[in-house]
């Protein structure tokens, strides 16, 4: 997929996602959620190519400019729309999944100071409400939503609702009867 292929995309997410959004050359200047997306993915490659120095610089100018800050270790899936995202940190081995909404102030952060998987893993589809935070190497299922203002330091199935500190998960509402997770994936604390 072509660099302006993958841009036009992401506008259409955040059109799509946003009530507010009034056109497309509006959310291309003035969304600094998908700023901070498209200098993660110029960071991100420069990452996956070895460099180091550079791509954290480039992490830490578009925090500087947007507030938002991708470790450009991190791996995002596409069409990823940051609503509002002032304070929103992404550390560098999470995982967020496809079509995933998160608005400002979300941290998916990591616990531990080893060199293995200490950041959340998101599945697709997911939406994180203000304010939540999601800690260490746990794995949210497609379809979950995350109240504000939750700490999650606990994996979810597919299609769960969870909030509260500590997070707790119950069944989101609208999943299709096939989709529906079984009271006994949920974890009581």
């Amino acid at each position: 997929m072509s660099i302006f292929s993958r841009i036009r995309e992401d506008v259409s997410a955040a059109r799509t996602r946003d009530p507010a959004a009034r056109g497309a050359l509006e959310v291309f200047v003035v969304y600094s959620g998908l700023h901070a997306v498209w200098w993660y993915r110029i960071s991100h490659a420069l990452w996956n190519r070895g460099f180091r120095f550079l791509p954290r610089a480039i992490s830490q100018l578009t925090r500087f400019f947007t507030g938002i800050e991708i470790h450009p270790g991190a791996t995002l899936g596409r069409r990823l729309f940051i609503d509002h995202g002032m304070g929103v940190v992404i550390g560098e081995t999470a995982i967020v999944g496809d079509d995933v909404l998160i608005y400002h102030g979300v941290t998916l952060g990591g616990t531990g100071h080893g060199k293995t998987k200490r950041h959340p893993t998101v599945g697709d589809r997911a939406v994180i409400g203000a304010g939540a935070k999601l800690l260490g190497d746990i794995e949210l299922g497609h379809d979950c939503a995350v109240g504000s203002n939750a700490v999650v330091v606990h994996s979810a199935p597919p299609w769960t609702t969870l909030t509260g500190i500590p997070a707790q998960g119950r069944p989101r509402r609208g999943a299709p009867r096939a989709e529906q997770p079984d009271m006994a994936d949920f974890y009581v604390i």
